[in-house]
């Protein structure tokens, strides 16, 4: 298994904003794509409490650039997605990571 890290650094006020594209489209549009979450999480204690951070599950890299790139390119994403930003960006910074668990992992 391959774990993608993924940290959404959104605006002042905007992560209300994020959660709910998340919660209500988002989601939605990964289950159509046969992408799976392996967890969510906002920042209680840390540098930003406007962070998004969480984690999908991927067989491969094959498998990450096929479904990644289907679910980029997909008009009803593309219409979420400037639906939810038409009063601006929501995010300023997303950041992302590959990750491989170590043979001592409880997660594999």
């Amino acid at each position: 298994m391959i774990y993608e890290l993924r940290i959404y650094r959104t605006y002042s006020g905007k992560l209300p904003d994020l959660l709910a594209r998340f919660q209500n489209h988002t989601l939605k549009l990964w289950e159509k794509h046969g992408i799976r979450q392996a967890g969510f999480w906002t920042t209680l204690v840390g540098e930003s409490n406007n962070d998004l951070t969480y984690l999908l599950a991927w067989e491969s890299l094959a498998e990450r650039d096929e479904k990644w790139g289907k679910f980029a390119t997909d008009p009803e994403w593309l219409a979420v997605r400037a639906e939810t930003e038409k009063n601006g960006a929501i995010n300023f910074n997303v950041s992302n990571q590959l990750l491989v668990p170590t043979a001592f992992s409880s997660v594999k």
